[in-house]
């Protein structure tokens, strides 16, 4: 269990747990996280670092153990905006392995060059009011930080409605367990037999099943359920992704900046980490990872306070492609709050 840096009976999140940590503790100064929905963002927000999710297609997959080619991605998680601006560089770009990637060269560009300090000023954001569910703290301080937005020339827009998360959510489900199979019953293929002794899915699920030491906590029944499902020609499965991905994409992210005349979209990452303890009512608290990781658009947290002494960040989300734009509006976010602060004990 990884622990988290600023409190080690609260959850680092994840599933990008260790790269948060390591990052926040300054046992290394960049490294990358991979996120379906929430494993990049939701860590680095409760580790109180910069995490950023880019535009599905701009950063290979190949070799990253895969749960859906529609969500999947790497991305940069560091102490400041600048230095995850420099990772984008170096890990962006076309990869003939990765099918997804094939237009990643023609909107590549040098992120950490293009960072503006005065992003902010006169640009449009809305601020998604129809995320519920976090905590009055985080909540506190996100409105603390919108008078900050403004003070440094944003024109901030309230968005009390947006797509149902619900729905959304039910179709992502379902689309995750198809892709799951199928991924991960290709990864497998692709890896050394002799090295490698499950081939499929479905030997993976038997092998928990002679070893259950983690499945006694965690239990595989999503993978069963994964292993249930049909091929990526199911008419079921074809629907949801294009359910998915329409309320998130051209009905969502879309829809709201265009109707709205915003260039992204903001709201609290996540609230406080929660504890370790399963069987307290202490649990996660609002998100804002789900529209944009459906729809493969860009995500950055930057962190922006503290809930009860825990980090949280804020979240600047954008459309397709938007990821050089996003990097930048965090980035001058970042220069007039400075709101970071390492964990107790460590001195960057």
């Amino acid at each position: 269990q990884t622990l988290n840096p600023y409190d080690p009976a609260r959850t680092p999140c994840g599933s990008s747990s260790g790269s948060g940590a390591a990052v926040a503790l300054g046992l290394t100064p960049v490294a990358i996280g991979t996120e379906t929905d929430g494993s990049i963002t939701c860590p680095a927000s409760v580790n109180g670092v910069v995490g950023f999710k880019p535009t599905v297609g701009l950063v290979s997959r190949t070799h990253i153990v895969p749960i859906s080619h529609s969500q999947d991605t790497a991305g940069p998680m560091a102490t400041n905006v600048r230095d995850t601006a420099k990772v984008l560089t170096v890990i962006a770009g076309a990869d003939p392995a990765d099918p997804a990637t094939v237009e990643a060269d023609a909107h590549k560009v040098d992120y950490a060059a293009g960072l503006d300090a005065n992003a902010l000023r006169g640009a449009r954001i809305g601020v998604m009011r129809f995320l519920k569910g976090y905590s009055p703290e985080t909540q506190a301080v996100f409105e603390q930080n919108l008078k900050a937005l403004r003070d440094a020339g944003a024109v901030l827009v309230d968005l009390p409605e947006g797509p149902d998360g619900r729905v959304i959510g039910a179709a992502e489900f379902k689309v995750l367990l198809y892709e799951l199979k199928h991924d991960l019953n290709a990864y497998l293929a692709s890896t050394d037999p002799q090295q490698v002794r499950t081939r499929t899915l479905a030997d993976v699920i038997a092998f928990n099943a002679a070893e259950p030491r983690e499945t006694v906590l965690f239990g595989q029944d999503i993978f069963e359920r994964a292993q249930a499902m049909g091929d990526l020609t199911d008419a079921d499965y074809l629907e949801a992704r294009a359910t998915s991905l329409r309320l998130a994409g051209p009905e969502g992210i879309d829809r709201l900046m265009r109707d709205n005349g915003v260039i992204a979209l903001i709201a609290p990452t996540t609230s406080r980490a929660w504890t370790n303890d399963p069987k307290d009512d202490d649990d996660m608290q609002g998100s804002a990872s789900q529209l944009a990781a459906v729809a493969g658009y860009p995500h950055l947290t930057v962190p922006m306070g503290f809930d009860r002494g825990m980090p949280v960040g804020i979240s600047f989300l954008g459309g397709k492609w938007d990821d050089a734009r996003i990097l930048s509006l965090g980035y001058a976010f970042e220069q007039v709050t400075q709101a970071r602060r390492p964990p107790p004990g460590v001195r960057r």
